[in-house]
């Protein structure tokens, strides 16, 4: 370009209508990342237009919302040039030896995620990835019909805030589900619709501990997002060991106010919380005047005999709370899950999730309120029972059949996934590597522990069959099994 002005810049084709959005953003993150300097003179909008094949209405236009935005200034009789917008940057400092590169204004909870998320990464061809589900079986037919008819709904009502409990006709249809499918004691009332477990346990926590003070017992191993919440409240962490009963009830501190359990499938272990433990713990929180935060992560999911009572069902003190989440059931992107709570607490946690996020996307709510309701959550667990069943089978057999000497499988009964123990010394840690490189997705116990230097933690993998088919199956067992000396 004559003007001595480049700029690589990707224009939409002719008939598209974003080819002035288009053009005005690159120029302004241009400006924003510096490579076009403060008082640099911009070509004439014809020059502009010729060289980037757009009209010069566009390139005027352009120019004209840059201008607006304070991006660029205009001197009559000179030309048009790229305001000084951006703060002047300070002299990078060396980070001194031995200290953290990490920035001392941030909370240090947070400089290490509970589960990192990395959008770059690959998944593995054969991923045993733990609590995801099969999603190409979902209805979307069904689900499609369905927000279509609540979309036409709420077009004829006046778009205000809502309720941060939830929809009525969602905590109707939740409070229904959880009486039958899992004979909680719950009406309309007591449900109070999350963006998923995540932020149950998030409100929960906000809701309940005292930072510095108060006591909460987790499972060890657990679930890492849940000890991430409660850690970020403030919380002092208690790791409890589980055995093949459950939580370990006579291993609970006695100044816990707080004890987080899954009890139908302990996660990631697998067991079943045994009768007798679940009467102790409800002993334990109401002598102690402590709550029971019960997570039902993937209870739909049962293969085998009768599921014990929830906790919440056996609970006559009011100090259970449950948490549910239709990221098992149906999908993980839904980000739906309640709280059923009780009484004392329900003003309390509406307005914890008034603070947070005021309310679940309605439009969404009023879609899976229908999908329940009509009985297509239920038919959809029904058939889905039997897929994972299947693959259950599959994965069990092979690791009795390959992995006898190695791994012991963990009974289980329920749920997306299960554990197996390490019989003899294995280096996990570097098994799990290996699988890595060989396209087969894998996680050892370490992932989930809480408290490294226990002195008798199991040691094994977990094995996710809710996202693999039974030939995904048998071949990532068939690749692990080479890696196994």
């Amino acid at each position: 370009m004559q003007s001595g002005f480049e700029l690589p810049i990707s224009i939409p084709p002719r008939n598209s209508r974003e080819r002035l959005r288009s053009l005005h953003r690159q120029l302004r993150n241009a400006i924003l990342e510096g490579r076009l300097q403060p008082g640099l003179r911009l070509p004439p909008t014809r020059v502009l237009a010729a060289e980037y094949g757009v009209s010069r209405n566009t390139a005027v236009a352009a120019y004209d919302l840059l201008l607006s935005e304070g991006y660029l200034t205009s001197r009559r009789g000179s030309g048009t040039y790229v305001a000084d917008v951006l703060p002047k940057q300070p002299a990078r400092r060396a980070t001194p030896v031995g200290k953290s590169a990490a920035d001392r204004r941030l909370n240090a909870v947070w400089l290490r995620p509970a589960m990192p998320f990395d959008p770059e990464r690959t998944a593995p061809r054969f991923h045993f990835n733990v609590g995801v589900p099969d999603i190409s079986r979902f209805p979307v037919d069904v689900w499609r019909r369905l927000s279509v008819r609540a979309l036409r709904a709420f077009a004829k009502v006046s778009a205000d805030y809502d309720s941060p409990h939830g929809r009525p006709a969602l905590r109707a249809a939740i409070a229904s589900h959880v009486s039958f499918a899992r004979a909680v004691a719950c009406g309309a009332e007591d449900v109070i619709v999350t963006a998923g477990a995540q932020q149950a346990f998030d409100l929960l926590a906000r809701i309940l501990v005292a930072p510095k003070r108060t006591v909460v017992a987790l499972e060890n191993p657990g679930y890492p997002p849940l000890h991430a919440a409660f850690a970020a409240a403030g919380a002092r962490i208690a790791p409890v060991p589980v055995d093949e009963q459950g939580l370990i009830v006579e291993r609970l501190p006695a100044q816990a106010k707080i004890i987080c359990v899954t009890p139908s499938h302990q996660f990631p272990l697998g067991a079943v919380m045994s009768a007798s433990r679940r009467a102790a713990l409800l002993e334990f929180a109401q002598r102690r005047g402590a709550v029971v935060i019960e997570d039902d992560y993937d209870a739909e999911f049962r293969f085998g005999d009768r599921p014990l009572d929830a906790l919440q069902t056996l609970d006559r003190c009011e100090s259970v709370f449950y948490v549910g989440t239709f990221s098992k059931s149906l999908f993980p992107a839904l980000r739906l899950g309640f709280v059923v709570a009780p009484p004392w607490a329900r003003v309390a946690l509406g307005a914890a999730k008034q603070a947070a996020d005021g309310y679940c996307a309605l439009l969404t709510q009023e879609t899976l309120a229908a999908f329940i309701a009509e009985g297509h959550l239920a038919r959809h667990v029904r058939r889905m029972r039997e897929v994972y069943a299947a693959r259950r089978k599959v994965l069990l057999d092979g690791l009795r059949k390959d992995f006898a000497k190695w791994l012991q499988p963990v009974p289980s009964a329920a749920g997306l996934h299960l554990t197996a123990l390490a019989e003899r010394s294995l280096d996990l840690e570097a098994l799990v590597e290996r699988a890595g490189q060989r396209d087969v997705g894998i996680s050892s116990l370490r992932r989930f522990e809480l408290d490294s230097h226990a002195k008798k933690r199991p040691q094994g993998l977990a094995f996710g069959y809710g996202a693999l088919d039974e030939r995904g199956i048998a071949e990532g067992l068939s690749r692990l099994r080479k890696l196994v000396p």
